[in-house]
């Protein structure tokens, strides 16, 4: 029943902030143009045991080694037929944090993306790593470290986790700085990560009673702040800007529902009005009998099999509950215990509540 939703919907409770809480403008915002960059690069994987890309299904894998053997000075026979069970084709994926400098490492992620069984013990061969611009601004390889584990013997295979993509720590190098234009201008916008215009009102008040009057809303979504010119002198104002507490907007009562596995969440917002609410189910049983007909000996008949249906409907009665008002989460939570409903028939109670105007909360069916 509903009593196994009620600690999950406490917990969540617990784990939202109150509504009247400072947080940290870093919490709320971030600075426009300090982001990472997405980084990807295609290459070979070489020193697997018999694991690798099935060649025959993987052209592409052949064709690669070819090319990086003629990039190398190896010349290989064309139409030459190359069975090769220790090379895997991989994407290799990074991220390019702010203001990465050349030489710095980054961590990748390897993935095949032929047929390959396993990528343990493999070697990634250096790969260039480009951005959405098309510019290379890495250089990856080394050894692959695969978290998952697998056995194979007469037919039978048992694995652990996935074989086909692990990590390489530190296993790139940065070799581009991406340009940041927030040192060439005069203002530095910020960015909240949720529109409202409450919290941007709230964050310029803020700004301007610890740093004076620097600042100014554009819109819900972005403020401008005037800044140092000086490097060294806007790291710092920067440093004390983040640091700043703002009194954000009381959080939006909303009902999160999953249609798909009946999960309900909800926020502590969220408040009902009172009402009453009658629940009952509807139980549809149906059952078939399978009979053999046998005729006469001398009826000149022949054998058949009657399918006999029974089709039961069961309604459980359900009384009417009333619902009091409740104006935090306990209460809520407490309220819809009461109807005896499971997660499941939750979904279309609280559609009707909202519908009758009783749930003061948005209403989002995920």
């Amino acid at each position: 029943m509903l009593r196994k939703l009620m600690p999950a919907l406490l917990l969540a409770a617990i784990a939202i902030a109150p509504a009247a809480q400072a947080q940290k403008l870093r919490e709320l915002a971030s600075v426009a143009g300090v982001r990472d960059n997405q980084l990807i690069g295609y290459g070979l994987v070489v020193g697997l045991d018999g694991s690798g890309d099935q060649t025959t299904q993987t052209p592409f894998t052949v064709q690669s080694v070819i090319n990086m053997l003629n990039n190398l000075g190896v010349q290989v026979p064309t139409g030459g037929n190359l069975q090769l069970k220790n090379v895997a084709a991989v994407t290799v994926t990074a991220n390019l944090p702010a203001f990465a400098r050349p030489g710095q490492p980054l961590d990748v992620t390897v993935s095949s993306i032929g047929n390959a069984k396993s990528l343990r013990g493999g070697t990634l061969v250096l790969t260039p790593l480009k951005g959405a611009d098309g510019q290379v601004y890495g250089m990856a390889q080394g050894n692959i470290i695969i978290p998952g584990a697998g056995a194979a013997a007469a037919g039978s295979s048992v694995t652990i986790n996935s074989l086909a993509a692990g990590r390489i720590p530190n296993g790139a190098t940065v070799e581009r700085a991406v340009p940041n234009a927030m040192n060439n201008s005069e203002f530095v916008q910020l960015e909240l990560l949720q529109t409202d215009f409450t919290t941007a009102s709230r964050m310029v008040e803020a700004i301007n009673r610890n740093l004076g009057p620097v600042a100014a809303a554009l819109d819900g979504r972005v403020v401008q702040v005037r800044a140092p010119q000086d490097a060294n002198q806007r790291v710092t104002f920067l440093s004390r800007l983040e640091n700043i507490d703002v009194n954000a907007a009381p959080v939006v009562a909303k009902v999160i529902i999953n249609a798909r596995t009946g999960s309900v969440v909800m926020n502590q917002s969220v408040e009902i009005d009172p009402c009453a609410i009658s629940h009952g189910n509807l139980t549809v049983t149906i059952t078939t009998d399978n009979q053999v007909v046998q005729p006469n000996p001398l009826a000149g008949g022949r054998t058949r099999t009657v399918a006999n249906a029974d089709i039961q409907i069961q309604s459980d009665s359900g009384g009417v509950v009333r619902l009091p008002k409740a104006a935090n989460l306990r209460d809520v939570v407490r309220a819809l215990n009461a109807v005896g409903a499971t997660p499941q028939d939750l979904l279309a109670i609280l559609q009707a509540m909202k519908a009758a105007g009783s749930l003061k909360a948005e209403l989002e069916v995920i």
